[in-house]
């Protein structure tokens, strides 16, 4: 089975905002990515003999105009419970947030938590949000953040850098995290912290298509051993199961000149694979 960790539930255009949409275009160099999301369009870009559990959520960020309340997510679980796992999302800026996370997780039944750090422009390690982080302990929600690049001007760098999940992963050692994207372009920041903390793992959505990055990135991986804390994961609607899976299977067709310059495939495909429900505490 495949377990991608990143999938996004909401309707396009009506989360967004005008200028999110507009600045959205630059997602993909040269290509305008449609960000509409159907389950049934998702389910055609598995492999044909795989199954695939999939995680979903939406996001709230008000400072860069993308709002997906929880229920719509809960909905979406419902088209296939057996094989979605839908996460709440939450932006603590907004005043709320508190009551937020308890509803999402006790009355929508979601089972991790999504935060988007810089669209919505705080700091993950910010003591002010100690009581998320013990919420997510108490309750052994798996919390994904957004980490690395974004294509809004007004989402604050700073507040993407994988180092200030240190500070939390030694404050709350038990909470899964998971950092999106591999962190790039701070991929090396992403893995040391992986490789520090037992409960933090990364995933590699929305790399493939930028192949060059993505082959020197798992290089790093591999040189620093942490393999086994890396995670699949798409960011449908942004690309595909199957379009994630080829890109992982040409990178060293495309890239390894020498033997000693090759992943190893065996990694490869194990991370493919990999039982993240389990590592992450969803195994039902």
């Amino acid at each position: 089975m495949i377990v991608d960790v990143h999938s996004h539930a909401w309707k396009y255009p009506q989360h967004f905002s005008a200028d999110f949409i507009e600045q959205a275009k630059q997602a993909r160099a040269g290509l305008e990515v449609d960000l509409t999301v159907h389950y049934d369009d998702y389910k055609k870009t598995i492999p044909a003999d795989e199954k695939v559990h999939t995680i979903v959520f939406g996001g709230k960020a008000k400072l860069s105009g993308l709002w997906v309340d929880d229920q719509h997510v809960a909905d979406y679980v419902k088209q296939s419970p057996s094989d979605i796992t839908g996460f709440l999302s939450i932006d603590p800026t907004i005043n709320g947030w508190q009551d937020e996370m308890r509803n999402g997780h006790q009355k929508l039944k979601l089972k991790g938590i999504k935060l988007l750090p810089m669209y919505a422009g705080f700091k993950p390690d910010d003591t002010k949000l100690d009581e998320l982080w013990q919420y997510a302990s108490d309750h052994q929600l798996p919390v994904l953040l957004h980490t690395g690049t974004t294509f809004i001007s007004q989402a604050p760098l700073e507040c993407t850098l994988p180092r200030h999940l240190d500070p939390v992963a030694t404050r709350f050692p038990e909470v899964k995290i998971i950092m999106a994207h591999l962190g790039h372009p701070y991929e090396g920041e992403a893995i040391v912290v992986a490789r520090k903390h037992r409960n933090v793992f990364t995933d590699i959505s929305a790399l493939h298509y930028r192949p060059h990055q993505l082959y020197h990135s798992l290089m790093l991986v591999q040189e620093y051993g942490i393999w086994n804390k890396v995670l699949f994961g798409t960011d449908y609607p942004f690309t595909t199961v199957n379009a994630t899976i080829d890109g992982l299977h040409q990178l060293n067709q495309n890239f390894a000149p020498s033997a000693a310059a090759r992943l190893n495939d065996d990694e490869i495909e194990k991370m493919i694979h990999r039982d993240s429900l389990s590592l992450l505490g969803l195994k039902n």
